[in-house]
């Protein structure tokens, strides 16, 4: 990871900070000039320095689905999330490698079937109730019983199903408070990345009075322990979170305000960053590049790569249900040509349904390359000398996200060259929450773009998370099922040897290679921008990190 920076400060920026971190029309500025953040002035004359700026505000191209992030997937709903709540373990700054968090330590049988935590003692939710250890195990019960009064209407836990099985009890027996500041997992076998999945921002532990409360606005309005409080919602605008004064972690935050802002054009965004309206920006358009590189009064940071952009195909949906189309449609995407127009440089076409730098991939699967005539051959195998005889209804993204820039201008390239083989496309869409609701559902969709950061550092997260027949309803949205790929990740999953895992994982891409669920288009790394006097932000691979260590100069 390299993070480029602008550390030489005039004289002035102070003053400019003053005068346009907080200006602009948007209603969330409007509130923090009026509201607390009493840094963005400027000091008076007999004060020899101005006051450090104390409200950080973040533009994104997108909304949160929810604010509850055991019943969300999206990565715009996990980055809110992972301010309001701690899970038992995180990761490090920067890393998939995992740490302590409300958990100070814990200890694994032999056997790899019993984890014991200690909870750290003295945490507090925001809502002023403990952090215990039967808080631990209502949240874990809520999330695997398919009949608990908690799950709400329309919620689905489809990372905790992904992760240990439909309802976790494929992998995990029983969940117990041993003590008050105690708790035990046990489990029916061993899964080697289970330390590594439960310090997901999904599995974030809520109060079990607020859920108890709320009920069905919990998602609205999340109580967890973490170093921000949240303050309000505004949708497809702006989010608000306050300095959890009491927060259990010593000097956290160092902020006493964020304000996270939906700017869905990657030129707006980056513009309000200009501007002075924005502290910080994700998904840097490439095109901006230069204009950033250029800026002294602005740092350009690169998240890890650590992701995968693709187009599914809906197995429910003929003819996608049949394979030669799938591999037909793969040889008919230029990748390199997306790659040159879309990314300036900051993509490379990806193979696999995970990145090159995950061990376990496999580098000796060979790509369908760019062949228009073995496109129209394979159709025609499949029964369609002539192209596909209805149109194809292909979801593009609404919104930039890490691994996709502009999802329309790239389904549009992509249009083009189907066209040439017989194909054509009606590009559609719609608003970011429907959307999810759309691709999960299968019903409208034909074949859709999506992509994947991974969430903790193993290939487990994309190739069982993603294409197992387990996550089916939920991650698995092309629905597809092969039975010797389920064997396969099932058996790495109990595999503890990590040698033995990656051979299991390279066998696993060969038979994905070979079904083509999925059209995997790029890696990409990241691009994000911020003012040069912000510090403290450590961009972290799995696309979410934590507000609570940054600072301005």
């Amino acid at each position: 990871m390299k993070k480029w920076s602008s550390l030489s400060l005039v004289m002035v920026l102070s003053a400019v900070l003053a005068l346009s971190g907080c200006g602009g029309n948007n209603n969330a500025n409007t509130e923090a000039t009026a509201g607390t953040n009493t840094a963005a002035t400027t000091a008076p004359e007999s004060s020899p320095e101005a006051t450090a700026q104390d409200t950080l505000i973040v533009g994104r191209g997108g909304d949160s689905a929810s604010l509850d992030p055991a019943i969300v997937t999206d990565g715009e709903s996990l980055k809110i999330a992972h301010q309001v709540f701690d899970s038992l373990l995180e990761y490090k700054p920067g890393t998939s490698e995992v740490q302590a968090s409300l958990a100070d330590s814990w200890e694994v049988t032999p056997d790899g079937l019993t984890y014991t935590f200690k909870l750290h003692p003295g945490v507090k939710f925001h809502d002023g109730t403990d952090l215990n250890a039967e808080a631990v195990v209502f949240n874990f019960q809520r999330w695997s019983d398919p009949k608990s009064e908690f799950k709400f209407e329309g919620d689905s836990f489809d990372y905790f199903d992904s992760m240990f099985g439909p309802d976790g009890s494929r992998v995990i027996k029983e969940v117990k408070a041993v003590d008050a500041t105690t708790v035990q997992f046990i489990l029916n076998q061993p899964q080697a990345p289970f330390l590594q999945n439960i310090a997901m921002t999904s599995f974030g532990i809520a109060s079990p009075t607020a859920i108890k409360e709320k009920k069905e606005n919990f998602k609205n309005e999340p109580v967890g322990t973490g170093p921000f409080v949240f303050k309000e919602w505004k949708r497809n605008d702006s989010i608000t979170l306050d300095k959890n004064a009491t927060y259990w972690k010593e000097g956290l935050p160092k902020l006493n305000k964020v304000i996270v802002r939906s700017i869905p054009d990657n030129s707006a965004r980056f513009n309000a960053l200009q501007n002075g309206e924005i502290d910080l920006m994700e998904d840097l358009s490439p095109d901006d590049l230069s204009t950033l590189e250029g800026n002294t009064e602005l740092q350009k940071i690169e998240r890890p790569p650590f992701n995968v952009a693709y187009l599914g195909f809906n197995f429910k949906k003929k003819p996608f249900d049949n394979v030669k189309v799938r591999q037909a449609l793969n040889y008919a995407v230029n990748k390199q040509a997306i790659i040159d127009a879309f990314f300036a440089g900051q993509a490379t076409a990806a193979v696999n349904p995970m990145p090159p730098s995950l061990w376990g991939y496999n580098d000796s699967v060979k790509d369908y390359d760019f062949d228009l005539d073995k496109a129209k051959a394979l159709l025609a195998e499949a029964g369609y000398p002539d192209g596909l005889p209805d149109t194809v209804t292909l979801y593009a993204m609404p919104v930039s996200r890490p691994y996709m820039p502009d999802g329309k201008k790239v389904a549009e390239a992509i249009q083009a060259d189907w066209e040439k083989i017989g194909v054509k496309t009606v590009i559609e869409s719609p608003e970011w929450a429907t959307y999810l609701d759309d691709t999960k559902a299968g019903e409208k969709d034909d074949i859709f773009m999506l992509g994947w950061t991974g969430d903790n550092g193993d290939p487990d997260n994309f190739l069982y998370t993603l294409l197992d027949k387990d996550a089916i309803p939920g991650n698995n949205r092309a629905f597809y099922a092969n039975e010797e790929l389920h064997t396969i990740l099932i058996n790495a999953q109990k595999e503890t040897d990590q040698t033995k895992r990656s051979d299991l994982y390279k066998q696993a891409q060969v038979i994905i290679k070979e079904d083509a669920p999925w059209i995997p288009l790029v890696h990409t790394t990241p691009l994000l921008a911020a003012k040069a006097n912000l510090k403290g932000f450590v961009p972290g691979p799995t696309g979410t990190e934590y507000y609570s260590e940054v600072y301005f100069e």
